[in-house]
């Protein structure tokens, strides 16, 4: 089973926690705010107290063999940079650490992280097109140019075969998998004669600009709950890898 550490309980540190006990009861958390570190310990495998500027301890409390160590020092953006530094020094494979700004997470790629993490840049990239469309509901960039999406079937599909509709000559879109807007049944299709229907939610892949562009087709349906299901499907298959 693979083993973590996240050093600085923050937002994205505690996130990273929820996340992954899903894969792993093998985590170390590490804070220096004794308050904190004992609301979550029951949560890990270990819990220290101490401030993560000290190589010393981190030496001691973090084993050779760890997978990663997830970093999320809030604003304290020395301290971060010097516990990567540590990090890298002590032969940590991967080293996942929280940026506040692209300077910032230039040094931290300079003095060791193999990835940096800006979360109010990235959940801004999936809030952003959510609110442009009325028919996506999910957005989940992969890369730059690259993203999954949650669209609802838009008016240029709707009564048409998959055959018909031809949505990666159209769109330029690949339909990965498709279901119904109240269950979870989920059909990975490539059968040319379903015909889409109002009530379909497609699961698509293909860059920015094609999914833009098909979610912007406006349809007479309303948006509903419930709609995270392919969301949660990737959680799953991330687990499982």
């Amino acid at each position: 089973m693979k083993q973590f550490a996240i050093i600085g309980l923050g937002s994205f540190g505690l996130r990273m926690l929820d996340e992954l006990l899903d894969i792993t009861d093998e985590i170390i958390i590490i804070d220096k705010d004794r308050e904190i570190v004992e609301k979550y310990k029951d949560k890990a495998q270990a819990s220290y107290i101490t401030d993560a500027i000290n190589e010393q301890a981190l030496k001691k409390i973090i084993p050779e063999k760890i997978d990663a160590v997830i970093v999320d020092l809030g604003g304290k953006v020395e301290v971060s940079i010097m516990t990567t530094n540590h990090l890298k020094k002590m032969g940590v494979r991967e080293i996942i650490v929280k940026a506040q700004s692209d300077e910032h997470g230039e040094i931290l790629r300079m003095v060791g992280a193999t990835s940096v993490v800006f979360p109010d840049l990235e959940a801004a990239k999936r809030i952003t097109p959510l609110l442009a469309s009325s028919l996506l509901f999910k957005y989940l960039p992969i890369s730059e140019h690259f993203a999954f999406a949650e669209v609802a079937a838009n008016a240029s599909v709707i009564g048409k075969s998959l055959l018909e509709a031809n949505i990666r000559k159209e769109f330029c879109l690949n339909v990965v998998a498709i279901r119904k807007r109240d269950s979870e049944d989920i059909q990975f299709t490539n059968d040319p004669t379903y015909i889409f229907t109002e009530d379909d939610v497609l699961l698509v892949a293909g860059n920015d600009e094609s999914i833009a562009a098909f979610s912007k087709e406006q349809v007479g349906v309303e948006k509903r709950k419930g709609l995270s299901f392919f969301h949660d499907l990737f959680k799953q298959a991330k687990t499982n890898e």
